[in-house]
């Protein structure tokens, strides 16, 4: 294999590959457990609407390849975001628009800048796309030091992240600092808000400049992260461009048919944000008897501990519990955590949980 190995690209010899973490199946399996709760992937505990997943199921023409232009879903979200609906592209969830966008701008040599810390997959991609990865560290609040950035641009910064709510932080940026940003740089600002919908603080008023991207997905609030349905809004001239790198048929027809009837079912996904936030409040005041708790308008929490993060998620996988161990999020010291919002019932098991590391001495 070497001599076809050898031909792969330079730049992919120092991309990581992607390990998700363990998964519910595996956890109960490995310490013969009969419950075990996943707190670590940020997905909306309550599930997908019931409408969402009867027109998931009622479609069964798999032999037909989707229709390409999407325009009933892209008429739906433009009604949701308050857009024009020819300002919105699609894509296989965050990620896959992110992907189109990367290869929209970069060239080998060019520069990504990332405030850390910050989501991973944003390093992995500017290194598969040759490109240099600039970082700059965030604030002792974790908000973006918008003058750092600044400073780090030149002819050669193609693409600055935004991540608001940020991923693993939960922190939001305000609206003068990216006004501000998208200003003074003639780079493209991408706005991640995987996250906005348990914020009661978003950017997509800002979309009216033409070096903005405003990104979110149906995989969070909506529930629907197996069906990877993402989607941006960008300038009309900037939709053209990316068109021509989309893949063909990014979304199947399910998918699409799941995420339209997902927003014709706001009020059940106003209700699961609803909880889901009552509940960050709740653990955020409980978890603060065993950690550093910070700050958060995500549907997770980021926490210090005294103790190394890869001691406590593996004493509470042992416990039935699936933590987030953030110590290999760049910018992230050993002893970050973070834990995702579930049910009520699920977050009193992790409490019980820390509750038991405490009395051992572990905590």
């Amino acid at each position: 294999m070497d001599r076809i190995t050898e031909r792969i690209k330079d730049c992919l010899k120092d991309v990581p590959e992607y390990v998700a973490g363990k998964s519910i199946e595996e956890v109960k399996q490995k310490y013969r457990l009969n419950r075990v709760v996943k707190l670590a992937s940020n997905e909306n505990p309550y599930g997908a609407s019931k409408k969402a997943i009867k027109a998931f199921r009622e479609f069964g023409d798999f032999h037909i390849y989707p229709k390409t232009d999407f325009v009933e879903l892209r008429e739906k979200i433009a009604e949701y975001v308050e857009v024009n609906a020819d300002r919105i592209v699609l894509g296989a969830g965050m990620d896959g628009v992110l992907e189109n966008i990367f290869k929209m701008f970069l060239n080998a040599g060019d520069e990504v800048i990332i405030s850390i810390p910050s989501f991973p997959y944003y390093h992995t991609l500017t290194k598969i796309h040759c490109a240099k990865d600039v970082q700059v560290n965030r604030g002792e609040d974790f908000t973006m030091n918008v003058d750092a950035v600044l400073d780090k641009t030149n002819e050669k910064t193609k693409i600055i992240i935004v991540c608001s709510p940020n991923n693993p932080t939960g922190n939001v940026e305000s609206r003068e600092d990216i006004k501000r940003l998208i200003e003074e740089t003639d780079a493209l600002v991408f706005i991640d808000e995987a996250y906005v919908e348990f914020s009661d603080n978003d950017l997509m008023d800002l979309v009216d400049y033409e070096n903005i991207v405003v990104a979110r997905t149906f995989s969070k609030a909506f529930a629907l992260a197996n069906l990877r349905i993402g989607y941006a809004v960008m300038h009309e001239d900037l939709r053209k461009e990316y068109m021509k790198v989309s893949t063909p048929f990014p979304l199947s027809t399910s998918a699409v048919n799941a995420a339209i009837a997902a927003l014709d079912d706001l009020e059940y996904t106003k209700r699961c944000i609803k909880l889901i936030v009552e509940e960050r409040e709740r653990l955020m005041k409980e978890l603060s008897k065993f950690f550093k708790v910070y700050p958060s308008q995500a549907n997770f929490l980021f926490v210090k501990s005294g103790v190394k993060a890869k001691t406590i998620a593996e004493e509470l996988m042992k416990r039935g519990v699936i933590v987030r161990d953030c110590s290999n999020f760049i910018g992230c010291d050993e002893y970050s955590l973070r834990i995702s919002v579930g049910r009520k019932e699920d977050n009193d098991f992790l409490l019980e949980a820390l509750d038991d590391l405490k009395a051992e001495g572990i905590l």
